[in-house]
């Protein structure tokens, strides 16, 4: 009987793994810069898939060792996770993900162990429970709920732009339609003035008045760094030269 429950938890465990990576993997297409999440997606993918295979074995992975990498991937993923949620804003899926691997990997093994504790041990992996699943609460908000990625979609953009991808699901107009916030005005102008652009060089006229519109209650083309409206002049004529010759001129624009 125990056996039959050691092997049903260790397809539960794995089934998580494989979950995990499939929902990254799928997620990292929602991601301004979808890498970061599809390599680890497809890092904890592989590894599930692997660990499925050797479920066939005569010795498989057992649930301790399915618990211990849980927990290894889960601190890989929150250091890495982390750093992009708070530092560079570029993603928000692998933390939170990381979190729930994290979570049950830690928390499994205490309680793998949980006779073997002295009253105090019980209690301090009670408390380090509750601290986890506050703070597996807070990447879910901060991540899942709440992430904003406003920078990261105009940084996408530009990069969009920079390969000649102007319009289309990935190409710089879908960027630059998501790289604006409520709570960071600042960023707002960059996307309303790029969008003013792209729309004039693909000949949506209609568009662009409304992008326009949008940026002259945002302060104008004052409220945007030359530097930045020169690049995207110079991206949309190596493009096409002839059309991007039709843009405002940045002379006027100085004037």
């Amino acid at each position: 009987m125990l056996l039959l429950e050691d092997e049903s938890l260790r397809w539960i465990l794995l089934g998580f793994e494989l979950l995990i990576g499939a929902v990254l993997i799928l997620g990292s297409r929602s991601q301004p810069f979808p890498l970061p999440s599809r390599r680890f997606g497809s890092l904890v993918l592989a590894t599930g898939l692997l660990l499925a295979l050797g479920q066939l074995a005569p010795n498989p992975v057992t649930v301790i060792g399915h618990l211990v990498i849980l927990t290894f991937f889960g601190s890989f993923g929150l250091l890495v996770g982390i750093h992009h949620l708070l530092r560079t804003r570029r993603e928000v899926l692998i933390a939170p993900f990381s979190g729930f691997m994290f979570c049950v990997g830690v928390g499994g093994l205490m309680v793998t162990t949980w006779d073997d504790l002295s009253t105090f041990e019980q209690w301090s992996g009670f408390l380090s429970l509750v601290v986890l699943g506050g703070g597996q609460t807070w990447l879910v908000f901060r991540g899942l709920l709440i992430g904003r990625l406003p920078l990261a979609w105009s940084q996408a953009g530009m990069v969009a732009l920079q390969r000649g991808l102007v319009d289309g699901h990935d190409g710089a107009i879908a960027c630059f339609e998501k790289g604006w916030d409520a709570e960071e005005e600042h960023l707002n102008p960059m996307a309303y003035v790029a969008l003013h652009r792209l729309n004039l060089f693909i000949g949506d006229s209609e568009k662009a008045a409304e992008w326009w519109e949008a940026l002259q209650d945002a302060g104008g083309e004052k409220a945007v760094a030359p530097e930045w409206i020169k690049a995207i002049h110079d991206a949309l004529a190596r493009i096409d030269p002839e059309t991007a010759s039709l843009l405002p001129s940045l002379v006027d624009e100085e004037e």
